[in-house]
């Protein structure tokens, strides 16, 4: 392995699932400035997710769509068959 490839700065990190608040404590390297209390007490920077494995319909098997801007309803409205 080449040596200084990997960062060496990893800290603990709080990743939290905006669309159904989920929140689970990792490593990364990632900035952050935003900061929340964790559950054993401590305050860790606060990385927000659009998207998890606890939201993604791969892995919860249900066929959700996440549409925050009408992008579904415009494609099939745009591709839709003229009668």
């Amino acid at each position: 392995m080449k040596k200084g490839l990997h960062p060496e700065n990893y800290r603990f990190v709080v990743f939290k699932d905006m669309s159904n608040g989920y929140s689970f404590l990792s490593r990364s390297t990632s900035p952050s400035k935003e900061t929340i209390k964790w559950e054993d007490g401590n305050e860790y920077p606060l990385i927000k997710l659009e998207i998890s494995n606890t939201s993604h319909p791969f892995f919860t098997g249900q066929n959700v769509l996440v549409d925050t801007a009408g992008r579904i309803d415009k494609f099939k409205k745009r591709y839709e068959k003229k009668k």
